[in-house]
């Protein structure tokens, strides 16, 4: 049982790369004028999704809307590919995560201090403070501040992993029962599959969560 947890975690540097750029292959494409269903599909689930990203943002906001529906989709089917069998799923590694989430932090801390420079430093000192607690509340806003991509990168490695660590280990009891109490088996099983339902739902909803975080952040800079 360790060494099957130490191997669970195990990163395949050789395909690393290949699995990166495979859910670009998932998108289905035409040429054609007249579409099919699975691209019309595709196109009402990008409209939806943007349109809740985008919510908040005025007419210039909306000029950030292919990165962040870039990056919906390629967390998202990243995130769906995991799930097969033979899998690895990259963002269930903290340093791939951080990959992403820092650079995109920085850039709308950036434009935060060269657009809205007053605005954006007025978020380290809310209005009303009292003078004594002047430098203990911006050392805390400044650290809230630097650890938003560490918050980021943490909520959706410990979510995707938790969840395919969960399905790993039921999935050894399944095959450990079968063995001993074929009777169980149905009880595990059900449970397996209910475990890769909520699966595929987390691993959605935690690319909609990334992609939203990272709006917000815009939101508050640009």
């Amino acid at each position: 049982m360790n060494e099957g947890l130490s191997t669970f975690f195990d990163v395949p540097m050789g395909t690393m790369t290949l699995i990166v750029a495979f859910p670009a292959i998932l998108l289905p494409t035409t040429n054609r004028l007249i579409t099919n269903r699975l691209v019309t599909i595709q196109q009402w689930l990008i409209q939806l999704i943007m349109k809740q990203l985008l919510t908040i943002h005025n007419t210039k906001g909306l000029s950030w809307s292919l990165m962040l529906i870039t990056l919906t989709l390629f967390i998202g089917l990243t995130n769906l590919l995991g799930l097969l069998p033979y899998s690895f799923t990259p963002t269930t590694q903290l340093a791939m995560n951080l990959s992403m989430a820092i650079p995109l932090w920085t850039g709308t801390v950036i434009l935060g201090l060269r657009h809205k420079t007053k605005v954006s430093l007025a978020h380290l000192l809310p209005q009303g403070t009292p003078t004594f607690l002047i430098p203990m509340i911006i050392v805390i806003e400044t650290i809230s501040l630097l650890i938003r991509p560490i918050t980021l990168a943490v909520r959706l490695t410990a979510n995707i992993t938790a969840g395919h660590l969960l399905i790993h280990l039921t999935g050894t009891a399944t095959l450990t029962l079968l063995s001993i109490h074929p009777m169980t088996i149905t009880v595990t099983f059900i449970t397996m599959i209910l475990l890769t339902i909520l699966e595929l739902a987390v691993a959605l909803i935690q690319a909609y969560v990334f992609a939203l975080l990272v709006s917000l952040y815009l939101y508050e800079n640009a």
